[in-house]
């Protein structure tokens, strides 16, 4: 019965932003038909949403857990290019080719190396929240500028790019769209990017249904007290929860790199408010305790969705970002009218009125 429940809440939060989504798509959809060029819909042009998608998803993945426990994390952006100008470099400098025996420990060194820049990233904010008790918003603040600024001496202060020949042809096809149509992918002309997005999107939410750290998670962001009294690890768990956050946000780092191929830790300035933009949208709450995976990797879609429609009507990027804030800001005040905030507007609802006088 507490399953079904589970399940019924679950399903109930996605159904809104997957209904927002049909909706744009075909709003998009129509007027491209009507005023644009007609690409909206193609195989190409859904390939490059796909792929665009991935590319928030996953690190959003990492920041949905930690908003579920009831923090945030203001760095993962340039956590996320930190971890991508690791690994360039790391490519860049290594001497054997990819036609030289070591080619492939050489690889796994930086990949592993690159992984565990995240997790690092991830301990330093999930233990400077704990030891300190400063609100994540102003810890994760600092951090952001220490890994842009670490980013930038590792960079030497320029754009990092290795050579062709050091570079693995999985990573390098990564985020391969197969724009000309004709030239097959992973699975179907699938990108494989967003494979493993909807995979590692899979793995997350068996984590957040069917672990007792899952649980815990949300007890946390539900009520911290509560959830203290009730013996829920607090500090091993918010430490845990920004350690797998860097872990994704390490992969996200190397898709960045397989997309732009090179590092730049400047680039990640922004794109941690995608992620949370992601989360939201998807039916996450800013306030903790609700959110889930595949809501992430809709509100993912419907940010790419609103994009790439504005890109194929000719909508100058200025009018694209005001659309997906109003959008956006909508989506929150959803939330806090499920929260039951503003009190001043349910006080004027009839049947609160009368429910008080009951």
């Amino acid at each position: 019965m507490k399953n079904s429940r589970q399940v019924l809440s679950l399903v109930s939060g996605i159904i809104g932003p997957l209904l927002a989504l049909v909706v744009i798509v075909l709003i998009f959809a129509v007027a491209d038909r009507l005023y644009g060029s007609g690409n909206f819909l193609t195989g190409t042009n859904i390939r490059q949403m796909s792929n665009s998608a991935a590319l928030i998803a996953v690190p959003a993945l990492g920041m949905t857990m930690i908003i579920i426990a009831g923090g945030i994390d203001l760095s993962a952006g340039t956590a996320l290019t930190l971890c991508g100008t690791v690994l360039v470099t790391m490519l860049k400098n290594q001497e054997a080719s990819n036609a030289d025996p070591g080619f492939a420990w050489a690889v796994t060194c930086a990949v592993v190396v690159t992984l565990l820049t995240g997790c690092l990233c991830g301990i330093v904010n999930g233990g400077l929240i704990t030891t300190t008790q400063v609100v994540p918003f102003i810890v994760s603040l600092g951090t952001m500028s220490i890994f842009l600024g670490i980013g930038q001496i590792i960079a030497q202060e320029s754009t990092v790019t290795a050579k062709t020949q050091n570079i693995p042809q999985w990573l390098a096809k990564l985020c391969f769209t197969g724009s000309n149509g004709d030239e097959y992918l992973l699975i179907s002309k699938v990108p494989s990017s967003a494979i493993l997005a909807l995979l590692l999107a899979l793995v997350v939410g068996a984590i957040l249904r069917y672990t007792i750290f899952g649980r815990n998670l949300f007890a946390i962001g539900s009520n911290r007290s509560t959830a203290r009294l009730c013996g829920v690890p607090i500090a091993f768990s918010t430490i845990s929860v920004y350690m797998i956050a860097g872990l994704f946000f390490a992969v996200g780092g190397m898709l960045y790199y397989a997309e732009v191929k090179n590092g730049n830790p400047k680039d990640g300035s922004g794109k941690e408010l995608q992620m949370i933009a992601a989360v939201v949208l998807g039916g996450g709450s800013l306030s903790g305790g609700r959110g889930s995976a595949i809501g992430t990797l809709i509100g993912a879609l419907i940010i790419v969705v609103i994009r790439s429609g504005c890109t194929q009507l000719s909508i100058p990027n200025t009018y694209t970002h005001i659309i997906i804030g109003v959008i956006i800001i909508i989506a929150v005040i959803v939330d806090q009218l499920r929260n039951g905030s503003p009190e001043w507007l349910f006080r004027m609802l009839p049947s609160s009125n009368n429910a008080q006088q009951t």
